[in-house]
């Protein structure tokens, strides 16, 4: 008997370039963070980034994003190096999509479509799956011609302009169609957590807010107890987490909601604001810093935004530092314009000085400052609850 061949069934990760427009004013170190970000996202859905591509534009090209010149460098590079996706930091019109595509004849992804494939891959909830599902569909509506490309020698032949026409609005209706029960489905959803919600009555809610992968999660985990989902990965929560945490003898609900992101898609935002119910009803936010990233105070500002999008800018918020212990001083320019490093105190002092929400810096991994976390937070609850239950036997 011959040998007997063996074949690799293990799923081939897909090489990836990068592809991003520097626009005036830009810095090269805000270039460099955003182009890490993807890369980030593409090594979260499981890609490989292989090669990173820029331009410096007043403002991308109508047609194809990037300049013709430009767009040709990419392709020769994504023939040679036998590049399975070519992946952009903005969200591409589905003309721009669909010339690009014509012109690499390879998959092409933006931002918006990475982070929903990402959001797809972690859903576990019907919520979250439905929510994904909608987002989905409502990216791909006005990008159906590109499926049918196919068809395009058919077009303006005598007698043969039909067909094609005719399978995009059936695709067209089918989706406008699925995206309504969607639609009614999650209306149906919402009235169901909402009457949950309103079963927790007298008991304060914090929820836990912050950027994508800044360690929500594992401080949800030492809170609470619980084993909530935590990796260094982006969006490993999708699904809001409620947990009845008691410190000392005082029970309250803590959630772990969704990480934001920059440039978060505004229809995720819209479907995924149900979701983040839990953020706009809570009674205190605890806004998660990584002070351990370079650009933290950019991303507070993302956060910031975000929240004051879902109309949860104005609540009571206690500001977490996390991972002090990866601090890195940055460099910078002093009153006489020489450069000097800001240490940990240095900043601890400046913020305290220009905020008036209280903050702490702790590392939830190495559990430094943690216990003095958790006495700020029940501080907080119970200043809340003898406020709004004054008669409530649970505080003597």
């Amino acid at each position: 008997m011959g040998k007997q061949k063996t074949y690799d069934t293990a799923l081939k990760q897909e090489r990836a370039i990068l592809v991003g427009v520097i626009r005036p004013g830009e810095k090269p170190e805000e270039t460099r963070e955003y182009l890490d970000e993807l890369a980030f996202l593409v090594d979260t859905a499981g890609g490989v980034v292989e090669h990173e591509f820029t331009q410096k534009m007043l403002k991308p090209d109508r047609g194809t994003f990037v300049g013709t010149g430009k767009l040709e460098e990419i392709g020769a590079y994504v023939k040679s190096e036998e590049i399975d996706m070519v992946v952009f930091d903005d969200e591409l019109s589905p003309s721009q999509l669909k010339n690009i595509e014509r012109e690499l004849q390879v998959k092409v992804l933006d931002r918006s479509n990475l982070i929903l494939d990402i959001f797809a891959g972690r859903a576990q909830t019907a919520q979250a799956k439905t929510q994904v599902e909608l987002a989905q569909l409502q990216y791909l509506l006005p990008r159906l011609t590109r499926l049918w490309t196919h068809l395009e020698r058919q077009k303006g032949g005598i007698g043969m302009r039909g067909p094609g026409e005719t399978q995009i609005e059936s695709d067209r209706r089918m989706i406008l169609e699925k995206i309504s029960l969607l639609k009614g489905r999650l209306k149906l959803i919402d009235k169901q957590n909402e009457t949950q919600r309103k079963n927790r009555t007298q008991l304060i809610r914090v929820a836990l807010v912050g950027y994508t992968n800044v360690g929500k999660s594992t401080i949800m985990n030492m809170i609470s107890k619980s084993e909530v989902f935590a990796e260094n990965k982006l969006f490993a929560t999708l699904d809001t987490t409620v947990r009845k945490v008691v410190i000392e003898n005082l029970p309250f609900l803590l959630s772990d909601t969704v990480g934001f992101i920059r440039k978060l898609p505004h229809h995720l935002v819209e479907c995924f604001k149900s979701t983040l119910d839990e953020v706009r009803e809570a009674d205190i936010l605890v806004h998660v810093v990584d002070v351990s990233h370079t650009h933290f105070e950019d991303q507070i500002h993302v956060v910031n935004e975000t929240l004051k999008e879902l109309g949860a800018r104005d609540k009571e918020t206690i500001v977490v530092f996390n991972k002090m212990d990866a601090y890195v001083s940055p460099e910078t320019d002093n009153e006489n314009g020489e450069r000097t490093t800001l240490t940990l105190e240095d900043f601890k002092r400046s913020w305290m000085a220009t905020n008036n929400a209280p903050a702490i810096f702790i590392s939830a991994t190495q559990k430094e400052n943690v216990e003095e976390f958790k006495q700020l937070l029940y501080d907080k609850v119970v200043a809340l609850h003898t406020e709004r239950y004054p008669y409530d036997k649970l505080l003597y």
